[in-house]
Protein backbone atom coordinates (compact mmCIF):
# COMPACT_ATOMS: atom_id res chain seq x y z
CA UNK A 1 0.00 0.00 0.00
CA UNK A 2 1.42 3.81 -0.70
CA UNK A 3 2.79 5.36 2.38
CA UNK A 4 0.09 8.34 1.60
CA UNK A 5 -2.29 5.70 2.14
CA UNK A 6 -1.24 4.30 5.39
CA UNK A 7 -1.04 7.54 6.39
CA UNK A 8 -4.22 8.72 5.70
CA UNK A 9 -5.45 5.16 7.60
CA UNK A 10 -3.59 6.30 10.43
CA UNK A 11 -4.95 9.58 11.11
CA UNK A 12 -8.62 8.54 10.47
CA UNK A 13 -8.27 5.96 13.26
CA UNK A 14 -6.59 9.04 15.19
CA UNK A 15 -9.54 11.08 14.59
CA UNK A 16 -12.20 8.14 15.54
CA UNK A 17 -13.76 7.09 12.27
CA UNK A 18 -13.16 10.59 10.49
CA UNK A 19 -16.90 10.25 8.15
CA UNK A 20 -15.29 10.26 4.26
CA UNK A 21 -18.37 10.58 2.61
CA UNK A 22 -20.17 14.45 3.22
CA UNK A 23 -23.26 14.28 4.28
CA UNK A 24 -23.49 10.87 5.72
CA UNK A 25 -27.01 11.55 7.00
CA UNK A 26 -28.40 11.79 3.46
CA UNK A 27 -29.38 8.42 1.46
CA UNK A 28 -27.71 9.67 -1.85
CA UNK A 29 -24.08 10.49 -2.84
CA UNK A 30 -23.13 13.87 -1.88
CA UNK A 31 -22.64 16.20 -5.38
CA UNK A 32 -19.98 18.42 -5.43
CA UNK A 33 -19.50 22.17 -7.14
CA UNK A 34 -16.37 22.52 -8.51
CA UNK A 35 -15.12 26.22 -8.58
CA UNK A 36 -11.73 26.88 -10.76
CA UNK A 37 -10.93 30.30 -10.69
CA UNK A 38 -7.80 31.56 -13.21
CA UNK A 39 -4.64 33.52 -11.96
CA UNK A 40 -6.37 34.31 -8.79
CA UNK A 41 -3.43 34.71 -6.01
CA UNK A 42 -3.95 34.90 -2.55
CA UNK A 43 -5.39 38.71 -2.72
CA UNK A 44 -8.56 37.44 -1.14
CA UNK A 45 -9.97 38.99 2.22
CA UNK A 46 -10.01 36.34 4.24
CA UNK A 47 -6.55 35.50 3.88
CA UNK A 48 -4.97 39.23 5.20
CA UNK A 49 -2.65 39.37 2.13
CA UNK A 50 -3.90 42.77 0.58
CA UNK A 51 -6.27 45.08 2.30
CA UNK A 52 -7.59 46.72 -0.38
CA UNK A 53 -8.93 43.68 -1.93
CA UNK A 54 -12.69 43.28 -2.13
CA UNK A 55 -14.20 39.72 -1.97
CA UNK A 56 -17.01 39.04 0.16
CA UNK A 57 -18.36 36.29 -1.42
CA UNK A 58 -15.16 34.15 -1.15
CA UNK A 59 -15.10 35.51 2.15
CA UNK A 60 -18.35 34.44 2.86
CA UNK A 61 -17.79 30.95 1.43
CA UNK A 62 -14.62 30.44 3.70
CA UNK A 63 -16.76 31.26 6.24
CA UNK A 64 -19.21 27.92 5.47
CA UNK A 65 -16.14 25.87 5.59
CA UNK A 66 -12.21 25.22 6.14
CA UNK A 67 -9.98 27.47 4.62
CA UNK A 68 -6.49 26.55 3.93
CA UNK A 69 -3.73 29.14 4.14
CA UNK A 70 -1.24 27.79 2.85
CA UNK A 71 -2.30 26.35 -0.56
CA UNK A 72 -0.55 25.95 -3.37
CA UNK A 73 -0.56 24.86 -6.98
CA UNK A 74 1.18 22.27 -8.75
CA UNK A 75 2.75 24.00 -11.68
CA UNK A 76 2.54 28.08 -11.64
CA UNK A 77 1.15 27.86 -14.82
CA UNK A 78 -2.10 27.29 -16.57
CA UNK A 79 -1.64 24.31 -18.23
CA UNK A 80 0.47 21.94 -15.89
CA UNK A 81 -1.51 23.28 -13.06
CA UNK A 82 -5.18 21.75 -14.31
CA UNK A 83 -3.90 18.77 -15.93
CA UNK A 84 -2.15 17.60 -12.78
CA UNK A 85 -4.66 18.76 -10.30
CA UNK A 86 -7.42 17.19 -12.93
CA UNK A 87 -5.35 13.89 -13.66
CA UNK A 88 -3.78 13.30 -10.22
CA UNK A 89 0.18 13.33 -12.20
CA UNK A 90 2.39 15.61 -10.86
CA UNK A 91 4.10 17.74 -13.73
CA UNK A 92 6.77 16.07 -12.87
CA UNK A 93 5.59 12.62 -13.89
CA UNK A 94 3.76 13.44 -17.35
CA UNK A 95 6.02 16.12 -18.66
CA UNK A 96 3.37 18.84 -18.62
CA UNK A 97 5.75 21.33 -17.14
CA UNK A 98 4.33 24.70 -18.87
CA UNK A 99 2.04 26.19 -21.15
CA UNK A 100 1.85 24.73 -24.67
CA UNK A 101 2.48 20.83 -24.08
CA UNK A 102 -0.09 19.16 -25.14
CA UNK A 103 -1.90 17.12 -22.28
CA UNK A 104 -3.67 15.03 -24.39
CA UNK A 105 -1.62 12.42 -25.20
CA UNK A 106 -0.12 11.57 -22.18
CA UNK A 107 -3.28 11.62 -19.49
CA UNK A 108 -5.58 8.76 -20.70
CA UNK A 109 -9.17 9.64 -20.85
CA UNK A 110 -9.46 6.98 -17.84
CA UNK A 111 -7.11 8.78 -15.50
CA UNK A 112 -9.21 11.58 -15.28
CA UNK A 113 -11.31 13.31 -12.01
CA UNK A 114 -14.68 13.76 -14.28
CA UNK A 115 -13.66 9.91 -15.32
CA UNK A 116 -14.10 8.53 -11.88
CA UNK A 117 -17.33 10.46 -11.04
CA UNK A 118 -18.95 9.25 -14.02
CA UNK A 119 -17.95 5.60 -13.67
CA UNK A 120 -19.36 6.28 -10.22
CA UNK A 121 -22.83 6.92 -11.58
CA UNK A 122 -22.61 10.88 -11.45
CA UNK A 123 -23.60 13.11 -14.38
CA UNK A 124 -20.61 15.57 -15.11
CA UNK A 125 -21.34 19.25 -15.85
CA UNK A 126 -18.80 21.54 -17.03
CA UNK A 127 -18.80 24.82 -17.81
CA UNK A 128 -15.46 27.98 -18.88
CA UNK A 129 -12.23 26.99 -18.00
CA UNK A 130 -11.08 23.67 -16.44
CA UNK A 131 -8.60 22.69 -18.31
CA UNK A 132 -6.05 25.37 -20.34
CA UNK A 133 -8.00 27.13 -23.00
CA UNK A 134 -11.46 25.40 -22.58
CA UNK A 135 -10.11 22.45 -23.56
CA UNK A 136 -11.93 19.49 -22.94
CA UNK A 137 -12.77 15.78 -24.22
CA UNK A 138 -15.56 13.83 -25.04
CA UNK A 139 -16.54 11.14 -22.74
CA UNK A 140 -15.62 12.56 -19.89
CA UNK A 141 -18.32 15.00 -19.63
CA UNK A 142 -21.78 14.39 -19.64
CA UNK A 143 -22.29 17.95 -20.78
CA UNK A 144 -20.06 21.04 -21.58
CA UNK A 145 -21.31 24.59 -22.00
CA UNK A 146 -19.98 26.66 -24.66
CA UNK A 147 -20.31 30.25 -23.95
CA UNK A 148 -20.91 33.03 -26.59
CA UNK A 149 -18.49 35.76 -26.47
CA UNK A 150 -19.87 39.02 -27.58
CA UNK A 151 -17.39 42.19 -28.46
CA UNK A 152 -16.07 43.46 -25.34
CA UNK A 153 -14.97 47.63 -25.76
CA UNK A 154 -12.95 49.31 -23.47
CA UNK A 155 -14.90 52.25 -22.17
CA UNK A 156 -14.12 55.66 -23.35
CA UNK A 157 -12.21 56.54 -20.02
CA UNK A 158 -9.59 53.91 -20.44
CA UNK A 159 -6.08 55.85 -22.00
CA UNK A 160 -5.23 52.25 -23.67
CA UNK A 161 -5.47 48.64 -23.39
CA UNK A 162 -2.14 48.08 -20.38
CA UNK A 163 1.92 48.33 -20.85
CA UNK A 164 3.23 45.80 -23.06
CA UNK A 165 1.93 42.55 -22.16
CA UNK A 166 0.16 43.47 -18.70
CA UNK A 167 -2.94 44.20 -20.66
CA UNK A 168 -6.15 46.23 -18.76
CA UNK A 169 -8.55 48.87 -18.66
CA UNK A 170 -12.38 49.28 -17.81
CA UNK A 171 -15.56 47.94 -19.98
CA UNK A 172 -17.98 49.69 -21.79
CA UNK A 173 -20.01 46.39 -21.23
CA UNK A 174 -22.44 45.53 -18.82
CA UNK A 175 -21.81 42.43 -16.52
CA UNK A 176 -24.02 40.63 -18.54
CA UNK A 177 -21.62 40.63 -21.71
CA UNK A 178 -18.80 38.99 -19.92
CA UNK A 179 -18.52 34.77 -20.46
CA UNK A 180 -17.80 34.48 -17.18
CA UNK A 181 -21.32 35.68 -16.32
CA UNK A 182 -22.90 33.37 -18.83
CA UNK A 183 -20.69 30.55 -17.54
CA UNK A 184 -22.49 31.00 -13.99
CA UNK A 185 -25.79 31.32 -15.65
CA UNK A 186 -25.62 27.98 -17.08
CA UNK A 187 -24.74 26.58 -13.25
CA UNK A 188 -27.53 28.21 -11.91
CA UNK A 189 -29.56 26.74 -14.46
CA UNK A 190 -28.21 23.40 -13.70
CA UNK A 191 -29.01 24.03 -9.96
CA UNK A 192 -32.46 24.60 -10.83
CA UNK A 193 -32.77 21.10 -12.31
CA UNK A 194 -34.11 18.63 -11.15
CA UNK A 195 -31.65 15.79 -10.91
CA UNK A 196 -32.18 11.72 -11.07
CA UNK A 197 -28.18 11.29 -10.47
CA UNK A 198 -25.96 13.06 -8.20
CA UNK A 199 -24.32 15.67 -10.07
CA UNK A 200 -20.49 17.04 -10.61
CA UNK A 201 -20.75 20.45 -11.75
CA UNK A 202 -17.11 22.44 -12.93
CA UNK A 203 -17.43 26.14 -12.80
CA UNK A 204 -14.39 27.90 -14.30
CA UNK A 205 -14.10 31.32 -14.28
CA UNK A 206 -11.44 33.06 -16.91
CA UNK A 207 -11.03 36.05 -14.39
CA UNK A 208 -9.08 37.33 -13.40
CA UNK A 209 -6.84 36.14 -15.79
CA UNK A 210 -5.56 38.94 -18.49
CA UNK A 211 -6.87 41.05 -19.82
CA UNK A 212 -7.95 42.57 -16.36
CA UNK A 213 -10.93 44.53 -18.37
CA UNK A 214 -14.27 44.39 -16.80
CA UNK A 215 -16.90 46.77 -16.81
CA UNK A 216 -16.18 50.20 -15.41
CA UNK A 217 -17.87 50.63 -12.08
CA UNK A 218 -15.46 47.80 -10.82
CA UNK A 219 -12.81 49.91 -11.48
CA UNK A 220 -14.88 53.08 -9.67
CA UNK A 221 -15.32 51.43 -6.83
CA UNK A 222 -11.29 51.38 -5.94
CA UNK A 223 -10.23 54.94 -6.84
CA UNK A 224 -6.93 54.76 -8.19
CA UNK A 225 -5.53 57.41 -5.43
CA UNK A 226 -6.55 54.60 -2.56
CA UNK A 227 -3.86 52.13 -4.47
CA UNK A 228 -1.09 51.12 -2.16
CA UNK A 229 2.00 49.05 -4.61
CA UNK A 230 2.43 46.10 -3.23
CA UNK A 231 5.25 45.07 -0.83
CA UNK A 232 8.60 45.54 -2.30
CA UNK A 233 12.16 46.71 -2.21
CA UNK A 234 14.86 47.21 -4.70
CA UNK A 235 17.60 45.50 -5.27
CA UNK A 236 15.18 42.63 -3.99
CA UNK A 237 17.23 39.66 -6.65
CA UNK A 238 20.16 40.27 -5.76
CA UNK A 239 20.63 37.18 -3.48
CA UNK A 240 18.44 35.39 -5.85
CA UNK A 241 20.85 32.52 -8.50
CA UNK A 242 20.72 32.96 -11.88
CA UNK A 243 18.16 30.13 -12.65
CA UNK A 244 15.92 32.30 -10.88
CA UNK A 245 16.96 35.59 -12.68
CA UNK A 246 15.77 33.76 -15.57
CA UNK A 247 12.08 33.16 -14.48
CA UNK A 248 11.79 36.75 -12.88
CA UNK A 249 13.01 38.59 -15.89
CA UNK A 250 13.19 42.08 -14.67
CA UNK A 251 14.58 44.00 -17.72
CA UNK A 252 10.57 42.85 -19.19
CA UNK A 253 7.41 43.29 -17.48
CA UNK A 254 8.73 44.73 -14.62
CA UNK A 255 11.27 47.33 -16.40
CA UNK A 256 8.52 48.60 -18.75
CA UNK A 257 5.68 49.09 -16.12
CA UNK A 258 8.14 51.44 -14.21
CA UNK A 259 9.11 53.10 -17.18
CA UNK A 260 5.43 53.41 -17.83
CA UNK A 261 5.00 54.86 -14.51
CA UNK A 262 1.11 52.88 -14.11
CA UNK A 263 2.17 50.69 -11.77
CA UNK A 264 -0.69 51.80 -9.11
CA UNK A 265 -3.23 51.38 -12.73
CA UNK A 266 -2.12 47.63 -13.12
CA UNK A 267 -2.69 47.05 -9.51
CA UNK A 268 -6.21 48.73 -9.29
CA UNK A 269 -7.10 46.93 -12.70
CA UNK A 270 -6.65 43.31 -11.44
CA UNK A 271 -8.14 44.23 -7.81
CA UNK A 272 -11.38 44.97 -9.99
CA UNK A 273 -11.13 42.15 -11.80
CA UNK A 274 -10.87 39.92 -8.77
CA UNK A 275 -14.29 42.07 -7.53
CA UNK A 276 -15.63 40.77 -10.47
CA UNK A 277 -15.15 37.47 -10.47
CA UNK A 278 -16.28 37.61 -6.72
CA UNK A 279 -19.59 38.93 -7.69
CA UNK A 280 -19.76 35.25 -9.74
CA UNK A 281 -18.94 33.24 -7.09
CA UNK A 282 -21.51 35.19 -4.92
CA UNK A 283 -24.00 34.63 -7.36
CA UNK A 284 -23.57 30.73 -7.50
CA UNK A 285 -23.50 30.40 -3.80
CA UNK A 286 -26.63 32.07 -3.74
CA UNK A 287 -28.15 29.77 -6.60
CA UNK A 288 -26.93 26.81 -4.67
CA UNK A 289 -28.18 28.01 -1.38
CA UNK A 290 -31.57 28.83 -2.97
CA UNK A 291 -31.24 25.17 -4.72
CA UNK A 292 -32.62 21.84 -3.16
CA UNK A 293 -29.13 20.76 -3.47
CA UNK A 294 -27.82 23.34 -0.40
CA UNK A 295 -27.25 20.28 1.96
CA UNK A 296 -25.66 17.53 0.32
CA UNK A 297 -23.14 19.33 -2.13
CA UNK A 298 -19.25 19.25 -1.49
CA UNK A 299 -18.08 22.93 -2.52
CA UNK A 300 -14.20 23.20 -3.31
CA UNK A 301 -12.78 26.14 -4.48
CA UNK A 302 -9.55 26.77 -6.21
CA UNK A 303 -7.13 29.31 -7.93
CA UNK A 304 -4.90 27.06 -10.04
CA UNK A 305 -1.85 29.38 -9.37
CA UNK A 306 -0.38 32.57 -7.90
CA UNK A 307 0.26 35.88 -9.77
CA UNK A 308 3.45 38.79 -9.06
CA UNK A 309 2.27 42.30 -9.73
CA UNK A 310 5.82 43.53 -9.30
CA UNK A 311 7.06 41.82 -6.32
CA UNK A 312 10.97 40.12 -6.53
CA UNK A 313 10.65 42.50 -9.71
CA UNK A 314 8.35 39.86 -11.81
CA UNK A 315 5.07 40.02 -12.97
CA UNK A 316 2.67 36.61 -14.27
CA UNK A 317 3.00 33.87 -12.75
CA UNK A 318 5.82 31.68 -14.11
CA UNK A 319 8.37 31.33 -11.14
CA UNK A 320 8.66 29.61 -7.85
CA UNK A 321 8.31 32.38 -5.03
CA UNK A 322 5.12 32.63 -3.09
CA UNK A 323 3.25 34.75 -5.14
CA UNK A 324 3.25 32.85 -7.95
CA UNK A 325 2.68 29.70 -6.02
CA UNK A 326 0.00 30.46 -2.93
CA UNK A 327 -3.91 30.32 -4.70
CA UNK A 328 -6.82 30.04 -2.40
CA UNK A 329 -8.52 26.71 -1.65
CA UNK A 330 -11.74 26.38 0.41
CA UNK A 331 -13.56 23.54 1.27
CA UNK A 332 -17.48 23.27 2.29
CA UNK A 333 -18.26 19.65 2.90
CA UNK A 334 -21.38 18.76 4.58
CA UNK A 335 -21.25 16.57 8.01
CA UNK A 336 -17.33 16.61 7.61
CA UNK A 337 -16.08 20.68 7.56
CA UNK A 338 -16.85 23.08 10.52
CA UNK A 339 -17.54 26.66 9.78
CA UNK A 340 -15.22 29.18 9.82
CA UNK A 341 -12.29 27.14 10.51
CA UNK A 342 -9.06 27.97 8.85
CA UNK A 343 -6.02 24.85 8.46
CA UNK A 344 -2.21 26.65 8.34
CA UNK A 345 -1.38 23.00 7.18
CA UNK A 346 0.78 23.59 4.27
CA UNK A 347 -1.19 21.33 0.90
CA UNK A 348 -0.79 21.41 -3.07
CA UNK A 349 -3.64 20.66 -5.17
CA UNK A 350 -2.14 17.40 -6.12
CA UNK A 351 -4.83 16.75 -3.10
CA UNK A 352 -8.01 17.46 -4.57
CA UNK A 353 -8.32 14.52 -6.75
CA UNK A 354 -8.21 12.26 -4.18
CA UNK A 355 -10.17 14.41 -1.25
CA UNK A 356 -12.82 14.58 -3.90
CA UNK A 357 -13.24 10.85 -4.26
CA UNK A 358 -12.32 10.34 -0.36
CA UNK A 359 -15.94 12.35 0.11
CA UNK A 360 -17.65 10.95 -2.26
CA UNK A 361 -17.08 7.13 -1.16
CA UNK A 362 -15.35 6.32 -5.08
CA UNK A 363 -11.58 4.82 -4.94
CA UNK A 364 -9.21 6.79 -4.95
CA UNK A 365 -7.30 5.58 -8.58
CA UNK A 366 -3.99 3.50 -7.84
CA UNK A 367 -1.81 6.75 -10.27
CA UNK A 368 -3.15 9.40 -7.94
CA UNK A 369 0.15 11.16 -6.20
CA UNK A 370 -1.35 13.27 -3.75
CA UNK A 371 -2.81 12.23 -0.72
CA UNK A 372 -6.36 13.13 0.94
CA UNK A 373 -6.43 15.94 3.12
CA UNK A 374 -10.12 14.15 4.47
CA UNK A 375 -8.32 14.39 7.92
CA UNK A 376 -7.73 18.53 7.83
CA UNK A 377 -11.00 19.20 6.54
CA UNK A 378 -12.53 16.95 10.07
CA UNK A 379 -9.77 18.40 12.48
CA UNK A 380 -7.77 21.68 10.72
CA UNK A 381 -5.44 20.99 13.46
CA UNK A 382 -4.68 17.52 12.67
CA UNK A 383 -1.07 16.36 12.33
CA UNK A 384 0.53 17.19 8.84
CA UNK A 385 3.93 16.68 8.04
CA UNK A 386 4.21 16.77 4.17
CA UNK A 387 4.95 20.20 2.60
CA UNK A 388 3.53 21.58 -0.54
CA UNK A 389 5.09 21.26 -3.56
CA UNK A 390 5.01 23.25 -6.69
CA UNK A 391 7.14 22.55 -9.79
CA UNK A 392 8.06 24.41 -13.02
CA UNK A 393 9.86 23.21 -15.59
CA UNK A 394 12.13 19.74 -15.19
CA UNK A 395 13.80 19.45 -11.88
CA UNK A 396 12.72 23.02 -10.59
CA UNK A 397 10.77 22.17 -7.31
CA UNK A 398 9.41 24.77 -4.53
CA UNK A 399 8.42 23.12 -1.28
CA UNK A 400 6.20 25.29 1.34
CA UNK A 401 6.20 24.51 5.41
CA UNK A 402 4.05 26.49 7.36
CA UNK A 403 7.11 28.38 8.30
CA UNK A 404 9.87 28.03 4.94
CA UNK A 405 10.12 27.98 1.59
CA UNK A 406 12.71 26.07 -0.01
CA UNK A 407 13.53 26.10 -4.06
CA UNK A 408 15.60 24.04 -5.64
CA UNK A 409 16.19 24.60 -9.37
CA UNK A 410 17.57 22.18 -12.11
CA UNK A 411 21.57 23.24 -11.40
CA UNK A 412 21.48 22.57 -7.73
CA UNK A 413 21.28 26.71 -6.96
CA UNK A 414 19.02 26.97 -4.06
CA UNK A 415 16.70 29.95 -1.71
CA UNK A 416 15.10 29.22 1.60
CA UNK A 417 12.64 31.87 3.08
CA UNK A 418 11.72 32.35 6.72
CA UNK A 419 7.96 33.14 6.40
CA UNK A 420 7.96 33.98 9.79
CA UNK A 421 10.27 36.47 9.80
CA UNK A 422 9.94 37.26 6.01
CA UNK A 423 6.84 37.25 4.37
CA UNK A 424 8.11 38.41 1.28
CA UNK A 425 10.74 36.50 0.54
CA UNK A 426 13.44 39.37 0.98
CA UNK A 427 16.22 37.61 1.95
CA UNK A 428 17.30 34.02 0.55
CA UNK A 429 18.88 32.07 3.79
CA UNK A 430 19.87 29.37 1.56
CA UNK A 431 23.98 30.25 1.80
CA UNK A 432 23.58 29.83 5.71
CA UNK A 433 25.24 26.42 7.18
CA UNK A 434 22.54 26.76 10.28
CA UNK A 435 19.63 26.22 7.50
CA UNK A 436 21.36 22.87 6.58
CA UNK A 437 19.22 20.67 7.77
CA UNK A 438 16.21 22.37 7.20
CA UNK A 439 16.96 22.16 3.28
CA UNK A 440 17.63 18.64 4.26
CA UNK A 441 14.13 17.74 5.51
CA UNK A 442 12.72 19.34 2.37
CA UNK A 443 15.00 17.59 -0.39
CA UNK A 444 13.86 14.27 1.25
CA UNK A 445 10.42 15.44 -0.38
CA UNK A 446 11.68 15.85 -3.70
CA UNK A 447 10.25 13.77 -6.65
CA UNK A 448 12.15 10.87 -7.95
CA UNK A 449 10.93 10.71 -11.46
CA UNK A 450 11.62 13.87 -13.59
CA UNK A 451 10.83 13.29 -16.79
CA UNK A 452 12.02 14.85 -19.73
CA UNK A 453 9.59 18.23 -21.23
CA UNK A 454 7.16 17.44 -23.56
CA UNK A 455 7.34 19.66 -27.18
CA UNK A 456 6.09 22.97 -27.08
CA UNK A 457 3.92 24.07 -30.16
CA UNK A 458 1.69 21.40 -30.30
CA UNK A 459 -1.98 21.76 -30.77
CA UNK A 460 -5.23 20.81 -28.93
CA UNK A 461 -5.19 17.47 -30.25
CA UNK A 462 -1.71 16.83 -29.57
CA UNK A 463 -0.75 16.98 -33.22
CA UNK A 464 1.99 18.73 -34.19
CA UNK A 465 1.35 22.00 -35.92
CA UNK A 466 2.62 22.73 -39.32
CA UNK A 467 4.92 25.25 -40.08
CA UNK A 468 3.21 28.25 -41.23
Amino acid sequence: MPSDRIFLLACLLLLGACPLRAAETSTSPPNVLFIAVDDLNHWVGHLHRNPQTKTPNIDRLASMGVTFTNANCAAPACNPSRAALMSGLRPSTTGVYDNGQAWNPVIPKKLTLTTQFLNAGYNVFGAGKIYHSKQHRDGEWTEYFQEKVPQLKLDPSARNNGVGGIKFGPLANPDSDMPDYQVVDYALEKLDEKHDKPFFLAVGLVKPHMPWSVPKHYFDDIPLDSIQLPPHTENDLQDVPEAGLKMAKPNGDHALMLKSGRWKEAVQAYLATIQFTDAQIGRLLDGLQNSAYRDNTIIVLWGDHGWHLGEKEHWRKFALWEEACRAPLIWVAPGVTTANSTCDRPVDFMTIYPTLCDLAGISVPDHVEGPSIAPLLKNSKATWEQPALTTFHRNNHSFRSERFRYIRYADGSEELYDHTEDPYEWTNLAGDAKYDSIKAAFQKHLPEKNVPELPKGNDKTGKKKKAA
